[in-house]
């Protein structure tokens, strides 16, 4: 349970300290900006790709230890989530690794000028719409298994405090729901209001993951 906890931690230290810091983006604008910061400093970008290919490792190897431990309380809900949490770090995975591939594209685009350079520029927007669309493909497949494993400590986990299950499911939801309408309608993202829930829910999402990662390391440290 520690480890677990530890690695909940380091999940979100990863993907909301050390890959922003790297460049790394969930979704891309610019395809042009993006190949030209590739260029400026194409080794950070090498490394930030290592630590999201790292990221998604982890939460494949959390899935599977959390399944291991919670999986008792119910067996149904805990292969939902073993699924969908397996899945999501597969589609991240991928995704990255097509994601890498603009290192190559970003040295032939510094190169090159006219109809070849445009070429280019539409070959990377393609992949980054791409990255993208996958993305809120695997937060819909985050809500999924985070809406199974919150049912199981709210229903079932009595020694867990019930607000942090309550906190998973309101966060399931929110970012389900968000990057569901993202998925069939892209353009709603431009949305003010969209904007404003789809941000209260990324918040509550990691808000439920720091307080389940701190609960884990504590509980096992008080309860060997």
């Amino acid at each position: 349970m520690r480890v677990a906890g530890f690695l909940f931690l380091l999940i979100i230290v990863l993907y909301l300290i050390l890959l922003p810091a790297l460049g790394y983006k969930a979704e891309i604008g610019n395809s042009d900006a993006e190949l030209q910061q590739i260029n400026d400093d194409p080794k950070k970008f090498q490394i930030g790709i290592g630590l999201a290919l790292i990221h998604n490792v982890i939460v494949i190897t959390l899935t599977i230890m959390l399944f291991i431990v919670f999986s008792q309380y119910n067996i149904i809900l805990g292969i939902v989530w073993t699924i969908f949490r397996i899945g999501e770090g597969l589609i991240l995975s991928y995704n990255d690794k097509n994601y890498g591939g603009l290192l190559n594209i970003a040295r032939k685009y510094s190169g090159t000028n006219g109809a070849e350079r445009t070429s280019l520029s539409d070959l990377a927007r393609t992949i980054t719409k791409t990255k993208s669309s996958r993305f809120d493909f695997a937060m819909i497949f985050w809500s999924i298994g985070t809406l199974a494993f919150s049912i199981v400590l709210v229903t079932y986990v009595g020694t867990l405090p019930q607000f942090i299950g309550w906190l998973g499911i309101v966060a399931s939801i929110f970012v389900g729901f968000g990057n569901g309408i993202k998925f069939v309608k892209p353009n709603v993202k431009d949305s003010k209001i969209f904007k404003i829930l789809f941000s209260i829910g990324g918040l509550v999402a990691i808000l439920f993951e720091l307080i389940i990662g701190g609960w884990l390391i504590f509980y096992s440290l008080i309860i060997p």
